[in-house]
């Protein structure tokens, strides 16, 4: 059979970089800039800065470049997971699919260098990782949700890393994106368990099943919303109560959704929940 895969295809691109993902992420750090980091007064120098523009889209290339990678391991387990999605080697051609990802990956280590050496240095590490992730580091009980985490608030507190203003917030919102991240994955392992299982990989619901994966989630959820309203209180005591509220509410929510879920269909559904959570969770910072 002769492959229909072409050299390039704007459509099959833009769903192998989840476009829509790569907008949150330049999202979370304009509204980061705008809202947590500058003076009122001097908003328009922040938001219309080079500099911003250059650690947003290096950002962006980075994570471009991770989803390719992912996406190139994982064409066999996704054939069970996810067929419809399926882009390398059906949409696009396997060898194309790799030079992009080198081209992202180094543009967008070149675009942090002509901020600072240190973004570089970060950019250099999140590819290094995100490579390691796709690699290896998956296909391993937890280990792999956690750097994914990691790698998602690092993506807001990078804005902290190069205009050091001191703001707690931002630490309290990278940390929030971390957290809702892992619980997150975990959900999305839940989801491509069968496909995972087939071809080896020993995520946490193949190593430990179903019942206590949800359980773990649901210890992962209670730290991490015990960790965030200790910042939030300790910080800022009662004024910004709403955010504890508004935290420990969405957690409930989803953990009740979690324990009643139990096919494909509901788990990508939680999945997709949690990614609109963790939306309204970046817009909230309008109200700061």
């Amino acid at each position: 059979m002769v492959s229909s895969a072409k050299n390039f295809s704007l459509s099959g691109f833009i769903k192998l970089t989840r476009f829509g993902n790569l907008l949150i992420i330049a999202l979370a750090q304009y509204f980061t800039v705008l809202f947590l980091v500058t003076d009122i007064t001097r908003w328009k120098i922040y938001i219309l800065s080079e500099e911003l523009l250059l650690i947003s889209l290096s950002s962006i290339l980075i994570a471009a470049a991770g989803y390719i990678i992912n996406d190139y391991y994982d064409v066999k387990i996704d054939y069970i997971n996810k067929p419809e999605r399926i882009v390398v080697g059906k949409v696009i051609k396997r060898r194309v699919v790799m030079v992009a990802h080198t081209m992202l990956n180094f543009t967008g280590i070149g675009l942090g260098f002509l901020v600072s050496p240190l973004i570089a240095v970060i950019n250099f590490a999140c590819a290094l990782l995100l490579w390691l992730y796709s690699n290896q580091l998956k296909r391993l009980p937890l280990i792999g949700n956690i750097a994914v985490a990691l790698l998602t608030g690092l993506s807001i507190y990078i804005i902290e890393i190069f205009y050091q203003t001191g703001n707690e917030f931002i630490l309290i919102y990278a940390l929030f994106a971390c957290g809702f991240t892992l619980i997150r994955e975990i959900i999305k392992d839940l989801e491509d368990m069968k496909g995972d299982a087939t071809f080896g990989c020993r995520t946490l619901p193949v190593v430990v099943g179903i019942r206590k994966s949800k359980n773990i989630v649901a210890l992962i959820s209670i730290v991490f919303v015990a960790g965030i309203t200790f910042l939030i209180y300790e910080h800022t005591g009662q004024q910004h109560i709403w955010l504890i509220i508004g935290n420990i509410v969405a957690v409930a929510a989803l953990l009740l959704l979690l324990y009643q879920a139990d096919t494909v269909k509901q788990f990508h559904q939680l999945s997709t929940l949690t990614k609109i959570l963790m939306l309204i969770g970046i817009l909230s910072m309008v109200m700061i």
